[in-house]
């Protein structure tokens, strides 16, 4: 072979190189990192911090939607009568919605966490299991037929979540 036809391979393997993708090392997770994983799966663990964002969320759209609220009786109030009637059903309506949501992240958080340890799959039946269940729990006070139409209606619109976030392909 001559010295140009010598270049001109070596230009091309050079090029053909650089197209490759770099092969990056596998990091091994530290310690740490193991132990805060093991600490995440706990389904007790979870469903608590579940529990605790929900109400925490559910104490904020109560405060919201307090805030909305009009007295029937605004035109004969004074001004300082209608703020505190405001404040007391910002707290009564943030108390109840913290209540309901956090019932509702444990529940729901408990119940797919465990359908998914006893399955030992992550898919969306798991979903559909856990709706049903905090469905049926939040509105068993109703009796069999509010729980199961609770059951229906929120595994429904978890499943219709799921979709959404496009959790599972």
């Amino acid at each position: 072979m001559s010295d140009p036809e010598v270049k001109s391979n070596d230009a091309q393997s050079s090029s053909e190189e650089a197209k490759k993708p770099q092969i990056e090392p596998i990091r091994m997770p530290t310690v740490e990192e193991i132990r805060g994983q093991d600490i995440w799966n706990n389904c007790a663990v979870r469903s608590v911090v579940s529990g605790v964002m929900g109400g925490g969320l559910g104490l904020f759209m109560g405060m919201f939607l307090g805030a909305l609220d009009n007295p029937i009786m605004q035109e004969e109030m004074t001004t300082r009568q209608q703020i505190v009637f405001q404040a007391k059903q910002m707290g009564r309506r943030s108390w109840s919605s913290c209540k309901t949501f956090a019932v509702m992240g444990l529940v729901f958080s408990a119940a797919e966490c465990t359908v998914e340890k006893v399955r030992a799959k992550h898919d969306m039946t798991n979903t559909a299991v856990a709706g049903c269940v905090t469905g049926g729990t939040l509105s068993a006070r109703g009796g069999p037929k509010a729980a199961c139409m609770g059951c229906a209606g929120f595994a429904t619109f978890s499943v219709l979540i799921e979709k959404f976030l496009d959790r599972y392909h």
